[in-house]
């Protein structure tokens, strides 16, 4: 990967909507070398899509909570099993696997606590082999995801 590559990388994690011959401009190509450098960045798989960045706040989601699941067991067919659980359920914004003393850590978006409960209810409470929940509530974001750092 090269100095252009890393620079139309940055500039599509910062503003994907924009025109081939915008991006071209910022990053100092043509249009034309600049589409071929995206879809090679496309092949590669270092480009996984597009998409736009939603406020949740706007689809009237104010509360972000932090699930963290402990499992009666770590098989790896209890893993499997909870982990296909989660794919089932629209609520569970993020899933990871982590090492500590947690499992798994869940990321959630509700419109009030009234909201989260009937998620607790209705999803968390639903997967299986679940032996802990720990439930952590934000109480303001300081910073936004806005992309990863391209190292040079």
């Amino acid at each position: 990967m090269d100095r252009a590559d890393r620079a139309l990388l940055e500039a599509l994690q910062a503003d994907s909507s924009r025109s081939i011959a915008e991006l071209a401009g910022c990053v100092n190509l043509s249009p034309s070398a600049c589409h071929r450098r995206i879809k090679a960045l496309e092949e590669q798989g270092l480009i996984l899509g597009y998409a736009a960045r939603v406020d949740p706040r706007r689809l009237g989601l104010a509360v972000e909570v932090f699930v963290e699941i402990t499992l009666n067991s770590q098989s790896r067919e209890a893993m499997d099993r909870f982990e296909r659980a989660v794919c089932d359920f629209d609520d569970i914004l993020e899933c990871h696997l982590m090492s500590g003393t947690s499992d798994y850590l869940l990321r959630v978006a509700a419109a009030d606590l009234d909201h989260y409960d009937r998620i607790h209810r209705d999803c968390l409470a639903r997967l299986p082999g679940v032996s802990a929940m720990k439930t952590s509530f934000s109480l303001r974001r300081i910073k936004r995801f806005a992309g990863y750092s391209v190292p040079s």
